[in-house]
């Protein structure tokens, strides 16, 4: 079948309505409507100051145009984000009544959904993951925005909040009326889809999003038809390339393994790795075997790899590459080796002037002299230097053809749902296809990485591009109205199309650091969509890049500011996060707070399987955490405004902080503790809200603990308002018991919040104290913390009963209950007296202000010995804004300053707050040169701090 009658026939096979509705306007086809606002695309691609929006992609308008589908994908930023809020969204009222806890469970949803695998990305969310969060914060109708949206799993979780089976397999039910009721039977949300808007810095990714998007309104069986002449046109083409000789008789290819060469490092006998370390029949590959020549037993890590020097006829030079040679050949007739013959042709192929395009970029379009292309560039495994080198001549003139094929189809959603299926599987069909024994999935690459593996499997890509259309994509397409979304390509750092205070949620799934390399991951993708990815603006620690955890920091603080505007007032963000470092982790929650975001939730969400990053790495998370944050509403910034430099502010912001956070946790016939409850953490929520106000901190944790226990009633450790305690209490009655938290000690703070939760239930000797302490000490200590003696800690933090006077009431509870001899006796009674004798216990919180007080006096005398090493003298008394030092702007030259090896990290923390209060940024920047790495970035208090002396110190 020719190509021109292929395209004639699959253009009469699809019934779109006669009549589309788009942002306010009726087009007589959803072609009309599309070539409308291209032209409107066109028109505005010519305008310079569009393309200095940052993120802007990299290519040409014609690529641009060719894979947007306006107003609803944009592969640039969409110029009509602003419109769509303006069609679907609400405007802010202040007087609306809207009032959501942070959404606290912890959730599970594994990937084997078959929306999650219809497409390979690196990483994604699960979908029904998100449809919980997306119910809990929103109602039908509102526009949710995913900043980071990847492959769109935000997009697909909003319209699906309006499918009553996806909805019910959450456990939830659905009354007739629409309202769904949560597993204790609370109605919380009703049914119906959500607006959704969309960002992704990389076009293959935002390509992929719209794909998902153009599920809904497609009807499978025309798809299904398409996809058939697509295979069927693509097999008459190139379908001769699978066609081989088995036992003298026509055979069709169903794949072939390619194996690596290497030389022995005793006799230099090439040794094919196939042949001398697999088993085919036992299923396995040895890791040490022997050579064929010389007999001497090698191991593959300690071989030299063979390389061959190849004329390359897509670009027409020579190049050297790992020999690979074919050594299984599987058929639909049969198996059998590989031979010489077959090389010869393959190599004959290679030869070849392409008749097809396909793309030959230098990988990160490097300039000639460069083959160390990027972060994941690899000696051996991964030196190739064009993206065409990653796979066979055979399945680039395959894959060629089919994006020929795909490229031409008249039929616009089905041409993009076919551009879904092919990014879905040619990185699959690559020679980063690792052959695996005893693996029934056809394809086997390596997730966040990129690597030819020593045994490569090249799948027939007709075979697995039909079972992909066929299986995995037809049986998903829901037929009805088509989503209603808008999908932009750019960076989250700009987002000026996008109204102030306009979107009702937020759920964003950050980049990870430097766990994936984004740009690189996706640039074979972008190769044939002739688009890629700005990486200028990409929040990435990467050193090829140049990019360090300070510029990853700022990025995200750029993107969370952005999100903070458009976010309406009282309204949420979800934070879904996963890094295996800790700096990673701080860098990220003290962006969100240093903008203005409140955290109320820290969470789990287990997706139940590790990236390749994560699982082998020995500091990696088992689940990935997730942030509940609210932009505080009009009210509260208004009030602070006029107050917030006195204590009045502090309550202020502690009610409505409070009324916020969830009140009950329950899991498994237990209450749960609820850690943003309790004292110490309300009191460093506050602080950071302070902070990111840039205003003195009135209180100090003493004052604050004090005055928290006249204000609010507490319950097991934890504060409520007065309207929440009766919730509470009512289902603590009703659970077996109440858990406590788990306190992992790894440095002083955790050190004095496990004594304390220690003491509180049982005030002890320092000799029953020391044997269970000194087990909490892990080896997973900072290394940079001083270890303070238990006597220390117990001394600075706690009071000791020295047998003076009557016996203090925590002690007289904890022995009169746990000792029948002590049953009744009275505070002065002698024998409990003598029981209750060197016994430490918890201050109430009047006399913990003097004990604090005491303690942060002999803090800050510490901190001013690390600012003398500094170089820093301390204020003298009554000219608190003044130090020795002064730190120019913009120094000609950085002095090399001597690093401490060890800190007390709360003798930092005490220093910092209050160079804060006094507006001393020049010393927070002086000691801060001086501390061991990672002392600020893994304490979101103390990043916070200093983020906000360098903006003092630069104004």
């Amino acid at each position: 079948m020719q190509q021109s009658d292929f395209n004639s026939e699959l253009k009469t096979q699809n019934s779109e309505p006669k009549t589309v509705e788009c942002l306010g306007m009726t087009f007589d086809s959803d072609e009309a409507r599309r070539e409308h606002f291209i032209e409107l695309l066109r028109e505005k691609l010519k305008d310079p100051e569009f393309r200095k929006i940052e993120g802007f992609p990299i290519g040409e308008d014609e690529d641009i145009l060719n894979l947007s589908d306006p107003p609803y994908y944009t592969a640039c930023p969409n110029p009509w984000i602003g419109e769509y809020i303006k069609h679907y969204g609400k405007p802010y009222d202040p007087k609306e009544k809207y009032h959501r806890e942070p959404f606290a469970a912890d959730v599970s949803e594994g990937k084997n959904h078959p929306i999650y695998n219809a497409h390979s990305y690196h990483t994604k969310v699960p979908h029904r993951a998100i449809m919980r969060y997306i119910l809990h914060y929103t109602e039908p109708g509102d526009v949710v925005f995913d900043g980071f949206c990847g492959t769109g799993m935000t997009g697909v979780a909003a319209e699906l909040c309006g499918d009553r089976k996806e909805v019910e397999a959450l456990g939830y039910r659905i009354a007739d009326d629409g309202r769904i009721f949560d597993e204790e039977g609370r109605a919380f949300s009703k049914l119906g889809s959500r607006r959704v808007i969309l960002n992704e810095l990389s076009p293959a990714a935002s390509s992929i999003a719209d794909g998902y998007m153009n599920f809904f309104g497609s009807n499978n069986e025309e798809f299904l038809c398409d996809a058939k002449r697509l295979v069927e046109s693509v097999t008459t083409e190139v379908g001769s390339l699978y066609e081989t000789e088995i036992g003298g008789k026509a055979g069709r290819i169903k794949y072939v393994v390619w194996s690596d060469c290497f030389s022995c490092a005793e006799c230099g006998k090439e040794i094919v790795f196939w042949n001398e370390a697999v088993d085919e029949d036992a299923g396995t590959i040895a890791s040490e075997f022997n050579c064929p020549e010389c007999g001497c037993s090698v191991k593959k890590s300690s071989l030299e790899r063979v390389y061959t020097t190849v004329y390359d006829g897509a670009v027409g030079v020579k190049t050297k590459k790992n020999k690979q040679v074919p050594v299984v050949i599987r058929c639909d007739q049969g198996t059998r080796k590989g031979t010489d013959s077959d090389l010869r042709w393959i190599r004959k192929l290679e030869e070849s002037k392409p008749t097809r395009w396909f793309p030959i970029n230098r990988m990160m379009n490097c300039s000639e002299d460069v083959i160390k292309w990027g972060d994941k560039w690899r000696a051996g495994t991964s030196n190739f230097v064009f993206v065409h080198e990653i796979y066979t001549r055979r399945n680039l003139d395959v894959l060629a053809s089919f994006w020929e094929a795909i490229n031409r189809m008249t039929f616009l959603r089905h041409r993009t749902l076919m551009r879904f299926i092919f990014t879905a599987t040619c990185m699959r069909h690559s020679l980063m296809n690792t052959f695996r024994f005893n693996v029934s999935f056809p394809s086997n690459v390596t997730l966040g990485t990129l690597y030819i593996a020593s045994l490569a499997k090249e799948n027939n890509y007709i075979d697995q591009f039909w079972n992909k259309a066929k299986r995995r994509v037809t049986p998903l397409l829901r037929t009805g109205r088509r989503a209603q979304y808008a999908i932009s390509t750019g960076s989250a750092t700009d987002l000026r199309s996008c109204p102030d205070e306009s979107l009702d949620y937020l759920f964003v799934d950050p980049p990870f650091g430097e766990n994936f390399a984004y740009a690189e991951l996706n640039f074979s993708w972008e190769a044939w969509l002739k688009l890629f990815t700005n990486s200028s603006p990409e929040a990435i620690v990467s050193s090829y890049q140049k990019k360090g955890l300070g510029a990853y920091a700022s990025l995200m603080r750029v993107c969370f500011r952005e999100f903070f505007r458009v976010l309406k007032p009282g309204r949420w963000m979800t934070v879904e996060f996963s890094n295996t470092k800790a700096v990673i982790w701080n860098a990220i929650q003290s962006s969100l707070q240093e903008v203005g975001f409140i955290v109320a939730n820290v969470a789990a969400l287990d997706k139940n399987m590790g990236s390749f990053n994560a699982v082998n790495t020995s500091t990696a998370v088992k689940q990935d955490l997730v942030i509940s944050a609210y932009k505080p509403n009009g009210g509260l910034e208004k009030r602070f405004a006029k107050h917030g430099d006195s204590v009045e502010g502090v309550w202020d912001f502690l009610q409505t902080h409070l009324r916020n956070l969830p009140v009950v946790k329950a899991k498994g016939g237990q209450l749960e503790p609820i850690p943003e409850r309790d004292p110490r953490i309300l009191y460093d929520r506050m602080v950071a809200f302070y902070v990111g106000h840039n205003t003195p901190v009135p209180l100090s944790s003493g004052e604050f603990q004090a005055e928290l226990a006249e204000r609010y009633p507490m319950r097991d450790g934890m504060v409520f308002l007065a309207e929440q305690v009766s919730e509470y209490d009512k289902k603590a009655a009703q659970m077996e018991h109440v858990g406590q938290m788990s306190i992992f000690v790894e440095d002083e703070k955790s050190a004095i919040n496990w004594l304390r939760q220690y003491l509180k239930d049982r005030p002890s000797t320092y000799q029953d104290i020391h044997p269970e302490f000194m087990q909490q000490l892990s080896s997973s200590w900072k290394k940079w913390e001083t270890r303070p003696e238990l006597s220390l800690l117990l001394d600075q933090n706690f009071i000791k009963y020295g047998g003076e006077g009557d016996v203090s009431s925590q002690i007289h509870s904890y022995l009169s209950t746990n000792f029948k001899e002590l049953r009744g006796k009275a505070k002065d009674d002698p024998a409990l007296k003598s029981k209750a004798k060197d016994r430490w216990y918890v201050p109430d919180p009047k006399k913990a202000v003097d004990v604090e007080a005491v303690r942060d006096k002999r803090l800050l005398a510490e901190f001013w010995a690390y600012a003398a090493e500094a170089g820093v003298s301390r204020p003298k008394p009554g000219d608190p804004n003044q130090t020795t030092l002064q730190i120019p702007q913009t120094p000609a030259k950085k002095t090399k300053v001597r690093k401490l090896k060890e800190v007390r990290t709360e003798a930092i923390r005490i220093g910092f707050l209050e160079c804060h209060r006094n507006k001393d940024a020049a010393t927070i920047l002086a000691v801060a040169q001086i501390l061991p790495n990672n002392v600020i970035e893994e304490d979101e208090q103390l990043q916070m701090i200093y983020d906000m002396a360098e903006m003092r110190a630069g104004e």
